[in-house]
């Protein structure tokens, strides 16, 4: 079973070693899995290792 978990934007930017900006760039400009619950942004562990295995690309472009 893969990583269902759900990380903040720190721990993000934590774990995939960029910056707030970039995290946000990311988001808008190359699709980046991302919810938005209430007003913070939430990632799914499992959803940002499948875009970056897929370079980035949103699968559904």
């Amino acid at each position: 079973m893969g990583n269902n978990r759900w990380l903040s934007m720190n721990e993000i930017c934590e774990y995939l070693g960029i910056s707030r900006d970039t995290a946000l760039k990311w988001i808008n400009n190359k699709n980046m899995p991302a919810h938005k619950i209430d007003k913070l942004w939430r990632f799914k562990v499992n959803e940002i290792d499948d875009w970056v295995r897929s370079n980035g690309q949103n699968k559904t472009d």
